[in-house]
């Protein structure tokens, strides 16, 4: 199985476990222990952005000491570029892989939207570290931008390749750019986390669905 490759992240990793499955594999006690500092750390940046995670703060939100947590990260930076892997990972659990389970073509690319909408609405309330990260650190260059930009261009890369295999399976018109298409798709995401998240905007998640099928219909092969 295909899995979105982001440069300098450890390729050991957590396999994608079927609904109700066991564990493939029993993680030692230094593996789970990182595991619950990241979840804390996670649900830290959901809150205060990336900018907001140190080890001081990190330590007290898991009642461990700074030692401890320096132990496993070594450095705020390194936490910090943890953190933004570790959320790749479960993104592309929630969203890439699933989607791949689909044909490819249209089923794909819609699949693809479809999971990463859903996750969206579920990042309403604590918000998109992808997205908080390009507002801390845009004009910031150093490790903690370019592990963000690349997780991002790499995500985005697939969406674009999904459009690919819709054009090849001749779903698309042949003069489909999709690199266009990728990027009208990226805009229908980033526009929901403004308007449903900073300006609540009542209905933001349906006008995105909405326009997503339009993208599609403008873009079908059936319709021209």
């Amino acid at each position: 199985m295909p899995q979105l490759a982001v440069p300098g992240r450890k390729t050991a990793r957590r396999r994608v476990a079927a609904p109700d499955a066991a564990p493939s594999r029993v993680l030692h006690k230094g593996q789970q222990t990182r595991l619950v500092i990241l979840d804390a750390a996670l649900a830290l940046a959901a809150e205060a952005g990336l900018e907001g995670l140190s080890i001081g703060a990190l330590a007290e939100s898991t009642g461990m000491s700074k030692s401890g947590v320096f132990a496993h990260f070594g450095s705020r930076e390194e936490l910090q570029i943890s953190v933004i892997h570790e959320y790749f990972q479960r993104f592309e659990q929630e969203v890439f892989y699933p989607a791949i389970q689909e044909a490819r073509g249209l089923p794909r690319l819609r699949a693809l939207f479809e999971n990463w909408m859903k996750r969206v609405t579920e990042e309403i309330q604590s918000g998109c570290i992808f997205i908080s990260g390009a507002i801390d650190f845009d004009d910031r260059p150093g490790p903690v931008r370019d592990a963000l930009a690349c997780s991002v261009r790499v995500w985005l890369a697939a969406v674009e390749r999904a459009a690919t295999l819709a054009k090849e399976e001749e779903e698309l018109v042949a003069d489909a750019d999709v690199r266009q298409i990728c990027f009208e798709i990226h805009g229908l995401i980033l526009s929901v986390h403004y308007e449903a998240r900073f300006l609540q905007t009542p209905g933001s998640i349906e006008r995105a669905q909405r326009a997503f099928e339009q993208i599609l219909a403008r873009y079908s092969s059936g319709a021209h």
